[in-house]
This record gives C-alpha cells, structure tokens and sequence, in this order.
C-alpha cells in the first residue's frame, strides 16, 4: 500500500512487547480530462456488420455474472488502513465503498469458473479471503464450484476505510489488532455480492478493448525505475502504464450490458493522510461515475457493475503534479531520494488541486472523473472496436508458495533463492504519498549512520541470521519480520499464487504491488508462455490484479530493488522475487489449458490469525443526548435559501455510527419535495453528502453528526432537506434504537 504501502508505520501494541513497539509506535507514526481518444490496439477488430459477421464477432458464450454490495464498516473510532497513520482515525463518511463480483463460467461445462471480486479496501487479505471463502461454502450446495482455486480478491488500494480486518500483526499495529465489525462488514458484503452475481448468472459474451489515460498518474519512484536497462525502458513510451483494458459483460438474451471490469494502475492515495472520512478514493469515484452514468442508458441491464482493478500499482501515484518540497522553498524534491534538505519528512506528492485545503476531496475526485472518462469513451465504441473474446477455455489455478528460501533456476540457468519476508531501512522512509519521520530516506542501500539507535532497536526485535543477510542483500534489514511470530505472524511467508483465464483473456492475481516494469516483465512472460506452452491459439491479452488475496507488500525488479527506495526495501522477499513469481505462474500455466481436469497440489495453509488477533479497540458503551435536548434533534439548520454550488450544513444530536452500520442503507440523505412529497434524491452514495461524527462528552456519550451537501452548479433548483438516520445504545441495557432527525427545507436556486 502505499503505506504499509507507505507504511511509515507507528507502532502501538503488545504490552508484553512494550518497549519494543514503543519504538515501532514512533518509527511507523510519523514513519484530469476531456475525454480522451480511444487508442487503437491489436487485441481490437476493425469491423464488426450485420448479421452472421456480428454473430461471429460476439465470440462463444459463457456463463456471466455480476453483483455488488455494501462492505462500509465501522465509519468512526476505527484506525485507517493504507498510510499506517495512528493519528488517522475515522471521523466520517464521505462515500460508502462496495465489494463487486464477476462470475465467469463455461457454459458447456458450468463447474469450470471463476469469480474475480473487486473490493474497495485497501488490499485482498487472507483473513477476509477466509472468511469469504467459508461464507459462500455456507450458501449451500449450489455453491460448490466455488473454492481456494477459483475466487481472487483484489482490492482497489484506496487508503481512506476502516482497518483492523488483517490477519498478521505487522499491519494491525496501527489498527489496535483486529476489529469483528470492521473484518465482518467486508465479508459479508463480499458474500453478498458474490451472492448477487451467482443469481445473475446467464449466458453472454465477453469483449476486450484498450485505451490510454494519460493524466491520472505518475511513477512516485522514477530514479528506481531508471535502473531497468536502458534497451528494455526503449521498448515503452512511458515509465508508467497508461493503458486501461476494460472487459464488458453482454446478455445473450436481450444484449443488455450487465456490467465491466477496468484494469488500470494509480494508487489510492488522492485522499490524504489527515482525511478521515471513508471512501473508496480515486477508484471509488469512478465507479461510482461509470455506475451512475449507466442509470438510464438503454444499452445497460439494471444494476449494471462497473469495477475499475488495480493493476501495475506498485510505483504510481496520483499526485500527478510531481513531489515538491513543504519547507517554503518550493523546490522539487530529489530525484535520487525524494528529501528536502536531507529529510524526507516535508517531500510531499501534489494532486491537480493540491492548493485546496480540503483533504484531498478535489484532487480525488478529479482523478476519478479522469479515469472514468476514457472508460466511458471507451465503452461507447465498445460495439465497432472491442475484440470478442472466444475459445472454450476458462479456467483457474491457485496454490500457496512458501517464499522461505525457494530455490529455482532463472532462464539461463542461474540458481537463485527467495528469502523469509523482511522490510529494509527505506521502508522506514516511506513514499511521496506519504513521508516517514526521522532521518530514514529512500535509496538507501546501506543502514543509515545518523542515528545509531535504529540497528540497535532493530536487533533488539529480531537479529536476522547470516543467511537472511546474505539472502536480503543489498537490502539492509530494518524488521525480520518473516522469523517474528510471537504472539503470532508479523507478515505472510505463504502467499497465495494464482490466475484466471478465460479465452484469450489471462488475468495474473498477485499477492504483491506490482511496479510498472515488474507487471511488463511478468506479463510478457505469461503471454509469451501462453504461445508457446500451445494454451492459447489468439494473441494471449494479460492484465494484472494486484494488491490480492494476502498483502505481500512490494514487487520490484532486481534492478529497482537495488536501488533500494521504498518500493525495493518493501520487497519482503529478496531480490528475486520477481523472477520467483514469474516461474510459479509460467511453470503452472498448464493448468489454464482447457483440456486441464485438476489444479496444482494446495501447498502449506498460512496461519489464520483471526480468532488469536489482539484487539485494543474499546466498543460502544452507551450514548446519551445532552440535556434538555433529543436524538436526531437539529442543533443548527440551514439557511432558508442557496446558490448553486454552495455548501448546506445542518448538524444533529447524534449517536455512534457504529451501533448500525447501515449497510445496504444510509446515515444520511438529501431529500426534495417533488409534487407536494419529499422525495430521496441522495444519500451516503453520493460523493458530493457527507457525515461528520464527533464525540462531545465521552463520559455521558453524548455526540453530534454535520452532514454537508456541496451542491454542484448544475444541481437542480427546488425546495429541499437534510436527513439524518442514526441509531443510539442504551447503557444497561445495550439495546439499540434506532432515530431519525430532519432539518428544516430550504431553498436552492
């Protein structure tokens, strides 16, 4: 993440290990667009007309499916998960965030399937891939084609939703341990939405086409990325990937669209490290964009799902304006280092509307919309454009790989090993998106001599072995974390190894973020495999979904690696972890031809930590209206009459949002009179409404909520409301009732 992807993580937690998370407590603390034009591609036709030409163009038929569901979780009093910020506490709601499910099955043989599950939290992780895995089993018989080969999920990397859902230690620490209610939230809405998708299952046809976005991201890490040599960056135009691939989900019956998927690498770091409202970031915003635009278009299905994957993520940032110094210099930061005068502390990312005190809101908000605009430009020419996918292939393998000292030959017969997870001394420094404190900097292959204190505290948690030191270098090792497992793992050593194909569709599920010329490398390896292997007669299409399943942190080539900035020092396994990756995947890709009748033997179960997880995170005790004064009721309104683009505030005697998570419902809407009858026009969907929570009196448990609705210019004009739904605990005894509060009308013109 960009955090533990930029995890400058602090370190809070374990009072048998007090004096050494003390130290980790303070390390980790404080360690746009016009549409644009539709890129031609090889995988795309050149014409598609009438009758038994179009036929053939839609390709073969398969089973498809698709679903969506709310997985919001605890919106207050919970740790953020991304920035590993223990300050970032949730205070808010900006925007819900959903679990979308794609099915894909043969319809000539239904058991062989796949469902790719798209999730709006920070990354796939095996505690909530557990627990999903045992909620569909619970489903019942019809679900049984469903299991630890065919299900993948993917998080969209947003940096701005509650925590406390993963299964090892090392990310927990900020989050207080592991949280039931936040963990719950996102698997039951993953079930669900699994749930949806299966009921929806029908036969349709798949199609491929690609565009180019080329203003929603930046490499974060480019002087890493430099070191890929010179004749392999000569065969790319830029040092990010700009292309989006979109799959779109036709209906045979009626060829109504029922839903696409968007593979495209930016990370979820629009919102800030002091937001603390939850939403599913830049990802977020183009879902919900392409969603809404397909409200009443003719071409789509009801309830048409549209989910945009991470891909190539590792390196990006959506700060596309570059990384600029906050010391009143105005310079950039180093190329080499990314510090201002030595530090990294002040190296700051700029998104397009950096200059707004607002969190980040405009900024992420922007580069959702500059996502979603290619996407849609490209759905609109899907019809004369897309290539069908075809063949009767669609498949799936997934086993779990013990990274501790694998040993396997390169291509040209080097042997080389993997090493037990470990962090080196950059990670410390953090990433642009998010700086790390201290005198910790990136591209920093040897251990930093400003201040002794950090090898000695180092040592002090675990003393890596010779051989880990050998196996690491030129990684100075800062946390062993894949020899920590007291009280229980730090990070994963069993990651999970898995890919789809459906076609001439290949889909790379990684554990890992994946940078730029890492995600080429391991994509040309698949589609060159694919070839010659004979899986494939078509020109192989490989996209990537990563951050999945388990959180393995970063993936670099060896080149990035020895540069050792953030992303090479967040490389737990060794140098060569990429060439690790690529032979796991290219040596199973026998199991992705379509004569294939098993998988690959399961491996090693990792360790599941859910029911031995501490957890430090007090529950709700009880809420109290302050006296004189009732639930829900209105302690400011808002003004009679506003001007479109105004922002209307109202704020209400309220209680802890976590006592009803209101999935599948809202906290909070906006309401207008239409015909004499108050209508719902918005609610927690909507990215423009907004709740604020704060604790008044936490011995009487007293509280108010704000919601705020940023009108938009083009909002419509009419008399409208503020509504607010709530639900407050009982002291003795915990029984939850719920309110409602409602403002005055007001005027909007």
């Amino acid at each position: 993440m960009a955090e533990f992807g930029s995890i400058r993580a602090r370190w809070t937690m374990l009072l048998a290990l007090a004096s050494i998370l003390l130290f980790l407590f303070a390390l980790l603390v404080n360690t746009e667009l016009p549409r644009e034009n539709i890129r031609p591609s090889r995988f795309q036709t050149k014409q598609r007309l009438s009758d038994k030409a179009e036929r053939a163009a839609q390709g073969d038929q398969y089973l498809l499916g698709v679903g969506k569901a709310d997985i919001t979780g605890p919106v207050v009093e919970i740790n953020f998960m991304g920035y590993a910020s223990a300050a970032q506490v949730g205070t808010g709601l900006r925007q819900r965030i959903f679990a979308r499910a794609f099915i894909v099955g043969d319809v000539a043989k239904p058991t062989d399937r796949f469902i790719y599950l798209n999730i709006d939290t920070s990354c796939g992780d095996t505690a909530i891939r557990n627990g999903i895995l045992e909620g569909i089993a619970a489903l019942g018989s019809n679900y049984t084609a469903y299991g630890q080969q065919n299900v993948a999920v993917v998080g969209t990397h947003q940096h701005s939703g509650p925590g406390a859902y993963m299964n090892y230690l090392l990310p927990q620490v900020t989050s207080l341990g592991f949280d039931p209610q936040s963990y719950q939230a996102i698997v039951d809405g993953s079930v669900l939405a699994v749930k949806r998708a299966h009921e929806a299952l029908t036969p349709g046809y798949l199609s491929i086409a690609t565009t180019n976005v080329t203003n929603a991201s930046i490499n974060r890490s480019l002087y890493a990325y430099l070191a890929n040599p010179a004749e392999e960056r000569a065969q790319y135009e830029d040092d990010v990937e700009k292309l989006m691939t979109m799959m779109r989900f036709q209906r045979a019956s009626d060829g109504k669209n029922m839903g696409g998927m968007t593979w495209f690498p930016v990370h979820g770091t629009s919102m800030l490290e002091n937001n603390t409202h939850v939403s599913g970031d830049n990802k977020g915003v183009a879902q919900y964009l392409f969603e809404k635009s397909m409200v009443d278009d003719t071409s789509a299905a009801d309830g048409f799902v549209a989910a945009f994957s991470q891909a190539s993520v590792g390196d990006t940032t959506p700060n596309v304006l570059g990384a600029y110094c906050d010391d009143g210099s105005g310079q950039m930061c180093t190329l080499e280092n990314s510090t201002c005068s030595g530090t990294a502390a002040t190296c700051h990312g700029r998104g397009p509307f950096f200059d707004k005190v607002d969190l980040g809101v405009s900024s992420c908000y922007e580069i959702g919309k500059r996502q979603f605009q290619p996407a849609r430009s490209l759905y609109d020419s899907f019809d004369s454009i897309a290539t069908p996918v075809s063949s009767n292939g669609v498949k799936a393998f997934h086993f779990f790989q013990d990274m501790q000292y694998f040993n396997f030959q390169l291509p040209n017969g080097t042997a080389v090993q993997t090493c037990p997870a470990s962090l080196g001394y950059s990670f410390a420094a953090g990433t642009t998106d998010g700086p790390g404190p201290f005198d910790f900097t990136q591209n920093d292959p040897n251990k930093p001599n400003a201040n002794p204190l950090w090898p000695l505290v180092s040592h002090l948690i675990r003393s890596p072995s010779p051989e880990q030191v050998e196996c690491q270098k030129p990684k100075p090792i800062l946390l062993d974390v894949g020899e920590m497992d007291i009280p229980y793992a730090w990070s994963p050593n069993l990651v999970d190894i898995q890919m789809f194909r459906v076609g001439q569709m290949f889909m790379i599920i990684s554990p890992s973020e994946v940078t730029t010329m890492s995600g080429r490398r391991w994509k040309s390896a698949i589609a060159a495999a694919a070839k010659s292997q004979g899986i494939t007669t078509q020109e192989p299409m490989v996209v990537i979904g990563s951050p999945a399943n388990t959180y393995a942190h970063y993936l670099t080539t060896p080149e990035e690696y020895g540069i050792q900035r953030y992303e090479g020092a967040s490389t737990l396994y060794g140098p060569w972890e990429l060439p690790a990756y690529i032979n796991l995947t290219v040596s199973n890709l026998k199991y992705l031809a379509a004569s294939s009748t098993q998988g690959p033997p399961q491996g090693t179960l990792p360790p599941d930590n859910r029911k031995n997880s501490l957890n430090l995170n007090t529950g709700v005790v009880m809420d109290n209206p302050p006296i004189s004064k009732s639930f829900g009721q209105v302690l400011t309104q808002p003004n009679p009459r506003y001007s479109r683009g105004a922002v209307v505030n109202a704020t209400f005697v309220g209680a802890n949002p976590r006592n009803n998570l209101r999935l599948e419902g809202t906290f909070t809407a906006v309401e207008q009179l239409q015909n004499g009858n108050w209508v719902q026009v918005r609610n927690d969907w909507d990215w423009f409404l907004s709740m604020t929570w704060t604790r008044d009196d936490p011995v009487l448990g007293s509280s108010h909520v704000v919601l705020s609705w940023e009108t938009e210019q083009d909002a419509e004009a009419g008399t409208y409301r503020l509504h607010y739904y709530g639900d407050a605990k009982a002291f003795v005894s915990g029984s939850i009732t719920p309110f409602e509060g409602i403002s005055n009308s007001f005027m909007l013109s």
